[in-house]
């Protein structure tokens, strides 16, 4: 039992862990990595992001696959903002977290997908 032993009996493997969890490792384990964020900043779109991203989760060993990374925020949003798509659609849309499932956001609502809140804010 050397330094070098990874498997203790309190190690957990990440990859057991659910996903928007081991995305937040992803997130923190990229705050403060240089290299990986000038390729990110480099990606032309947001399919060249995933590319960046499921290499930094392999390489942590994170087990992210491009869906797990294209439907989780934050790095959805990442993606989405990389490809100018709207994160917020205004009118009758759905706002985009409520578009997929509603991942990222609670659901306490119980309306139907055709029931719409009336908002009564001040303007």
């Amino acid at each position: 039992m050397g330094s070098d032993d990874k498997g203790g009996a309190g190690s957990v493997d990440p990859r057991s862990l659910p996903t928007g969890r081991r995305i937040a490792l992803l997130v923190k384990a990229l705050n403060g990595a240089r290299r990986t964020n000038e390729a990110l900043a480099r990606c032309r779109d947001g399919e060249e992001m995933l590319d960046v991203l499921v290499d930094a989760s392999s390489r942590l060993g994170l087990g992210l696959d491009r869906e797990d990374l294209r439907h989780t925020p934050p790095i959805r949003d990442w993606i989405w903002w990389k490809n100018k798509e709207a994160v917020l659609t205004i009118g009758d849309n759905k706002p985009r977290y409520h578009q997929d499932g509603g991942q990222g956001k609670g659901q306490a609502s119980s309306d139907g997908p055709g029931e719409r809140k009336r908002f009564l804010g001040l303007f």
